[in-house]
């Protein structure tokens, strides 16, 4: 279940294996992931990667042109990177590749309801749901959070409004 600790640890895979790479092409094996049309994903070709991030349990591709991929893993989405450039893309699992000169990250989903998603935005003021971040934030800031809503201590903690990323696991 990728949420803040799994989402942290693929941003810093990525960004390792991403950051300053080129996008030599898109491949989508579902059309579903896709759930933006403007601009199109093909767009992604011969851009460059600045910089991979977490927004909530979202990860974040910043774009040399100002674009930003942003893919929600979802409950069982996973990214899989292989050494070689145009990676096979698994049969039923697989959902799209980003190929590089140094691999290729594939993106796939283990469950017969596809959720994961891939967006391609001018701006990330859509993502944004206002919680803070929990390892960030003061102990004050914290318990102002938890106690601001009249819920149960899991709604409130799931809630990303309230707080950004911990998700339901």
């Amino acid at each position: 279940m990728p949420e803040l600790p799994d989402v942290t640890a693929y941003v810093f895979a990525l960004e390792e294996r991403v950051r300053g790479r080129e996008i030599l092409g898109v491949r989508v094996a579902s059309p579903f992931v896709v759930r933006t049309f403007d601009p199109p994903i093909s767009s992604l070709k011969g851009d460059t990667i600045l910089r991979v991030s977490r927004l909530g349990k979202r990860i974040v591709f910043d774009l040399r042109s100002g674009l930003f991929l942003v893919i929600h893993l979802m409950i069982s989405g996973r990214f899989k990177w292989f050494e070689e450039s145009k990676a096979k893309i698994p049969g039923k699992l697989g959902l799209a590749a980003f190929d590089f000169e140094n691999g290729t990250l594939v993106l796939t989903e283990a469950a017969s309801k596809k959720r994961a998603s891939i967006h391609l935005a001018r701006s990330l003021d859509e993502f944004q749901r206002g919680g803070i971040e929990p390892l960030e934030s003061s102990l004050p800031e914290f318990e102002k959070a938890l106690r601001g809503e009249n819920h149960t201590l899991k709604r409130s903690l799931t809630d990303p409004r309230l707080f950004s990323g911990i998700g339901n696991a």
